[in-house]
């Protein structure tokens, strides 16, 4: 799942063409910039999976933690460490929920907590990246990639776009298939608050 998403928060170092440079769209400098982030609690989660002619089940995780260490001497060693905690789960339909905590899914009983671990960042644009890391839900791990957009600041803070799809099948939530798909897309809104 990126937040996991989240090793993509490196993302404010393509902005910038060095430590001293300032990009066009935003007046952080990369050195300004590095150091250690949280992921604040007013970010959102976001998740779908899509179904055979039309529609999908769409809801969001309410319960998160994440840390960003930004490195300006080479942002591709920047670290994201994101969890995310499936018993808070929610797509307004409890029958969905109940399902998606059950053992046929996230199997909350067993494992409470899915984990994105960023391994490499490849900065894509003057304010984008993809963020390549190891996802870990039921005991089982897969590589997954996010594309993220530095999409704001503030005073200690910095804004990332995170998105980027995950296959069920790795983890054993293959449940449903083909009728819902493989595959599910996270589209979410990262508030990072310097510690």
């Amino acid at each position: 799942m990126r937040a996991w998403v989240i090793g993509a928060f490196a993302a404010v170092g393509a902005s910038l063409c060095s430590p001293a440079a300032v990009s066009p769209a935003f007046s952080v400098t990369l050195e300004e910039a590095a150091g250690s982030y949280l992921v604040a609690d007013n970010s959102h989660i976001r998740f779908s999976v899509g179904q055979v002619g039309g529609g999908q089940i769409a809801g969001e995780f309410a319960t998160f933690t994440g840390t960003l260490q930004l490195n300006a001497d080479d942002p591709s060693r920047s670290v994201v460490v994101f969890d995310l905690y499936p018993e808070s789960v929610s797509t307004g339909q409890q029958r969905i929920d109940d399902f998606l905590r059950s053992a046929a899914v996230f199997d909350t009983a067993n494992y409470d907590v899915v984990s994105f671990r960023s391994i490499d960042v490849k900065l894509t644009g003057p304010d984008t990246a993809i963020v390549h890391g190891i996802v870990t839900a039921r005991g089982k791990t897969a590589e997954a990639d996010f594309d993220v957009a530095l999409t704001g600041e503030g005073p200690g803070s910095l804004q990332f776009k995170v998105t980027g799809d995950i296959m069920r099948s790795p983890f054993g939530m293959e449940v449903g298939t083909p009728i819902y798909s493989n595959v599910v897309r996270f589209d979410m809104q990262l508030e990072t608050m310097r510690r």
